[in-house]
């Protein structure tokens, strides 16, 4: 059984976030502020993350900046209406997705599963397959591992599957829609944003000089490819 790690102040949404998880077939447990998060966390060892942005105190970006210090494991960021720039910063710093309250519970329960899915999906799909190489870029998608010479590059399971996604097809132009529907399966415009995001976290990790990039490329007007050998 899995465990979600909640990270909410008002009682009342936490409750209902955790009824419906519970009811879902996981186990929850809740965090009412960014200190408590941080410590169920190393207790706990969720195997995700249900991070409300908008805390008392520390507050859930520097909740997840700690977090990503130290774990891979999924976080979906939870904002207000009109906390953009906060949900975009949240994915910047490593969240694989986000939800804008108010938030159907059956919905976040959806969003939940969907993660699993495609981290479990692309573990299976790992298991096929040669390494692909650029240059001195690696990625191993049978051991889920990407290496630039002797680097490790450490990236969360949204983002390897954005730069598998691209790589299994060097050269092919993915619009940012196309690349939604690769990673989370649904590819609405609102969310176009995200992937830009996480496009810039990985360039951030993989690339030698980030804002001239050798290896995932954008195409203007249109989205990204990965660069051809």
């Amino acid at each position: 059984m899995k465990t979600i790690l909640i990270v909410e102040d008002e009682g009342a949404i936490a409750r209902l976030i955790r009824d419906y998880l519970v009811g879902a077939g996981f186990e929850a447990v809740v965090a009412g502020d960014g200190d408590a998060a941080v410590r169920l966390f190393r207790e706990v060892k969720p195997d995700l993350v249900i991070l409300d942005l908008g805390l008392p105190g520390r507050d859930g970006l520097d909740v997840t900046r700690e977090l990503r210090r130290s774990s891979d494991v999924p976080i979906i960021v939870v904002t207000a209406r009109g906390e953009e720039t906060d949900r975009i910063v949240g994915l910047e710093l490593g969240a694989d997705d986000y939800v804008v309250k108010p938030f159907s519970p059956r919905e976040l329960v959806a969003r939940v599963r969907a993660v699993f899915r495609r981290t479990e999906a692309r573990q299976d799909d790992a298991a096929e397959g040669d390494p692909i190489r650029v240059g001195d870029v690696e990625i191993d998608l049978p051991r889920m591992r990407v290496t630039v010479g002797e680097r490790l590059v450490e990236l969360t399971a949204t983002e390897f599957g954005l730069l598998a996604a691209m790589a299994r097809e060097p050269g092919r132009v993915f619009t940012r829609g196309q690349l939604l529907d690769a990673v989370h399966g649904v590819a609405f415009e609102a969310y176009e944003r995200a992937i830009d995001a996480h496009v810039k976290n990985i360039r951030r990790k993989l690339e030698p000089i980030p804002s001239v990039p050798r290896y995932l490329l954008t195409v203007y007007g249109v989205g990204y490819r990965f660069a051809e050998g």
